[in-house]
């Protein structure tokens, strides 16, 4: 097909001329020609700066408008002007768009624009160009430096009034260091930023061994070094791109697992893949979450700001493995993405495709021609120099002669040449005579220029020697780049790991197992969930853990109660609670949390112990102040977390909660007047949740329960009371301690007033503590640390062993003690009737 062009005349002489052109050839001689001007004029970098034109462009308009880092920041807009008026000939949006580029530490491992303002983020646009402002960066510098010193070729611009350099002079590899993208015609470029230190460290090696490997490189440049730092996955992908300049990696986000809450573990974000933003992190979990195809998130929070950096916190609902969560974020979301390198860029005006070795070769020949240019230029300058230097040398030694020569020529010209003549002297000379004041023709000037002429003398040896001796130019090109990375130079961001360094996460659960576990509060109201529901074991491995005043066992996504003074229950989830390490090593209590971050509790109401909501087992059995027993009817209702399992009469308190494991088990009172009563758990039956229970002691005048509990008489057990006085204040009288075998005591029946378990000395007059349970007993401090215990067992109804510290806690490895509530008044309880208090 055919295209015809009509050309219309322009006078009436004027022939009409078609000129006949097959379309096809008219659309592809077109088509490569902009191709041509894409590849070359716009999306390539070239290999030895790494700049675009249009950056490269910036760069040298802002150093020709002397925007220096010692200087201020101009508007953005006015650099867009200048660059776009003079150099590039295309929309000022482009040339903006690479300079907010340059300007981001996000995007350039090596910023080379110093921005001001807002110049965005991974997830946002920067401001308009008329709102933010800009100056050269400290590296900036380095890639104009000895510019004007004929280093590297200039042309003219695209109106031919001006000239622009074809290359920077670039003293540091540019192209690894930064990176580069773009988009071409039939090809595109995608290179990966590197360390610094690491790449001048390769370009020196091979400055020094030219015929290095590429292993020998990679010892330098282990892989790349991305700005938002992150983690690459598997370096095979890396090494093809090092050898072939084609390779993918995988980058992961940076994260750890911590306690966010206090009943909440989190995946907290610092570091995300390279080009991704928090924000785009943030709508696809939502969305995954929204479309229930990701599991375990209970809430997300983006806590960024400028002065701690990123971090987004990820809390995971309990029940659920962190780990496993982490594992499916890194599957869908972007917090796992793969780079893929194509190292395309144009060498001698072509673009190829060029492992690690070639891009540092490339840049080595480029940088080892800047310097000799650079030495040729500055060798000429001082040759140039010393030839004025030593006219002027001669005129001072022939001073006299030389001012009569000048008064008695007719004018300048005359002078100029019979200086020249007389004194055999270069015309440059002699003119540089005649301009020279006289003040400067003196004894001291010609000190001066002597020395001065010995310096040029020096300089003009040592760059010819450098330009004489190639292994001298390399050591100088090595020697530069040195000082270069030690003045910028920074550590590395990105961890490198092998794919047989990352750990399989497939293998590991999403939600955590119903697993059997036991749920422990501790003396000091710490509640902590073991991992496994393996006995505890006593003996003094357990000496340096605090007192435990419950001990029940439940499932891991079970729940348990938490009984109160008040008698009420609460449901708490077992899956909140902290877990500590196996049995194996023995466990510490230090690890739990305050059961206040579980239950908020009224003034004057205080925690007494746990109780299974099993309602196929024996039930909770509860004591009081007041004397009063009760096996509860384990009917808890389902639908509601908290409610009453025992109805009290005024005054009274709950001084004891323990969950029945069998009626063969002794139900034990202690009261504050040293009584002592146990009796079998069968002969209490169980009660619905609103009763009051029946009388479990008799207490004389003024004396109430100071500890309730549950006692296997089976196992080898003993009674530890404490005695002091009512009016010390708590935490003042230490007291005395006894301990007792536990079958001293003879068992009696329900509702009688039971044995004496230890006589007052002076200044005692009731017990303050007290604990029946397996041996061995314990005791704590009011900060959970043990205190030793008499080792000798008293007599059933002896006195008590002096204490040196007063005691917060006496209990066992599985045994139950009362903490008494802070700051509870209980006044003295009357005489009870025997009956059954139904």
């Amino acid at each position: 097909m055919a295209r015809r062009t009509t050309t219309p005349p322009l006078d009436e002489d004027f022939e009409e001329r078609i000129v006949d052109i097959d379309v096809s050839t008219e659309m592809r001689t077109s088509f490569l020609e902009y191709a041509y001007s894409v590849i070359y004029q716009r999306a390539l970098p070239d290999a030895r700066d790494g700049l675009k034109p249009v950056q490269r462009r910036i760069l040298y308009s802002m150093s020709e408008m002397g925007l220096r880092p010692d200087r201020g920041h101009v508007k953005s807009s006015r650099v867009v002007g200048d660059v776009m008026g003079k150099l590039h000939p295309h929309g000022d949006s482009a040339i903006y768009d690479a300079l907010v580029r340059m300007a981001q530490p996000f995007s350039m491992r090596l910023p080379l624009v110093d921005g001001h303002g807002n110049f965005g983020s991974p997830d946002d646009l920067p401001a308009a160009m008329r709102y933010t402002e800009a100056r050269l960066a400290p590296a900036a510098m380095l890639m104009v430096q000895s510019i004007d010193e004929d280093t590297v070729d200039f042309k003219p611009n695209y109106d031919g009034q001006e000239t622009e350099p074809t290359v920077l002079p670039s003293a540091f590899p540019n192209l690894l260091v930064n990176g580069a993208a773009g988009i071409a015609v039939g090809m595109a470029t995608n290179m990966a930023p590197h360390n610094l230190i690491e790449v001048i460290s390769a370009a020196r090696h091979l400055i020094a061994h030219p015929n290095a490997t590429l292993d020998d490189l990679m010892r330098f440049v282990p892989g790349p070094d991305l700005p938002t730092g992150g983690s690459i996955m598997g370096l095979a992908g890396v090494r093809d791109a090092y050898e072939t300049g084609r390779g993918t990696f995988r980058m992961r986000a940076r994260t750890t697992i911590e306690q966010v809450t206090p009943r909440r573990k989190g995946i907290v974000v610092t570091e995300l893949p390279f080009n991704v933003g928090p924000e785009r992190v943030v709508t696809k979990i939502k969305e995954l979450v929204t479309s229930k195809r990701l599991l375990g998130i209970a809430d997300l929070k983006d806590l960024t700001d400028r002065h701690k950096g990123l971090r987004l916190v990820i809390e995971i609902k309990n029940g659920f493995n962190p780990e496993a969560v982490l594992a499916e974020l890194y599957r869908l979301t972007p917090m796992e993405e793969t780079f893929g390198i194509n190292n395309v860029a144009l060498v001698d005006g072509q673009p190829r495709t060029l492992g690690l070795r070639e891009l540092l070769q490339v840049y080595v020949d480029h940088r080892i021609n800047v310097v000799r240019r650079r030495s040729l230029h500055r060798r000429r300058k001082r040759e140039d120099r010393l030839h004025l230097v030593d006219g002027l040398i001669v005129a001072l030694l022939n001073i006299d002669e030389v001012i009569q020569v000048i008064r008695s020529s007719e004018d300048s010209a005359e002078a100029r040449t019979r200086l020249m003549q007389v004194f055999e002297l270069s015309e440059i000379q002699a003119a540089y005579i005649l301009d020279t004041p006289l003040r400067r023709l003196t004894r001291y000037d010609k000190l001066e220029l002597d020395r001065e002429r010995d310096v040029l003398r020096e300089e003009i040896a040592e760059l010819t020697a450098i330009l004489s001796s190639e292994d001298r130019l390399r050591k100088v090109v090595s020697g530069e780049l040195q000082d270069v990375a030690k003045t910028y130079g920074t550590p590395r961001r990105t961890v490198l790991l092998e794919a047989d360094a990352v750990p399989a996460a497939g293998g590991i659960p999403l939600e955590v197992a119903d697993d059997p576990c036991l749920v422990l509060l501790s003396s000091t109201g710490l509640l902590a969930r073991t991992s496994d529901a393996s006995p505890l074991g006593g003996g003094e491995e357990r000496s340096s853990h605090d007192v435990l005043v419950s001990v029940v066992r439940s499932t891991v996504r079970g729940e348990v109660g938490v009984v109160t003074s008040a008698g009420r229950l609460i449901r708490v989830s077992v899956i909140d609670l902290p877990a500590l390490p196996p049995s194996s090593s023995p466990p510490s209590l230090s690890g739990g949390h305050p059961v206040s971050e579980y239950v908020t509790l009224p003034a004057g109401e205080a925690v007494v112990g746990l109780g299974s909501l099993d309602p196929s087992g024996p039930g909770l059995v509860l004591g009081t102040a007041q004397g009063m027993v009760k096996r509860v009817v384990p009917d808890y209702p389902v639908n509601r977390d908290e409610f009453e399992v025992i109805g009290l009469k005024s005054e009274d308190v709950v001084v004891g909660a323990v969950e029945l494991t069998s009626e063969d088990h002794d139900l034990v009172f202690i009261a504050t007047d040293t009584q002592l009563l146990r009796f079998p758990a069968s002969s209490v039956r169980p009660q619905g949740r609103p009763a009051g229970g029946m009388a479990g002691i008799r207490l004389g005048d003024g004396a109430r329960v100071v500890w309730f509990g549950v006692v296997d008489p089976a196992q080898e057990a003993r009674v530890v009371t404490v005695a002091g006085s009512a009016g010390a204040l708590p935490g003042t009288g230490a007291g005395g301690i006894k301990i007792s075998d536990y079958t001293e005591f003879p068992a009696k029946g329900r509702a009688t007033g039971g044995v004496r378990a230890q006589r007052f000395l002076k200044g005692e007059d009731q017990l303050i503590l007290a604990w029946a349970g397996p041996s061995p007993a314990k005791a704590v401090s009011s900060t959970g640390k043990p205190v030793p215990l008499p080792a000798e067992l008293g007599r059933r109804d002896g006195s008590g062993t002096p204490l040196p510290h007063p005691l917060a806690a006496v209990g066992g490895a599985l045994g139950a003690t009362l903490i008494p509530a802070p700051g509870l008044d209980i006044p003295p309880i009357p005489p009870m009737a025997e009956d059954d208090g139904d």
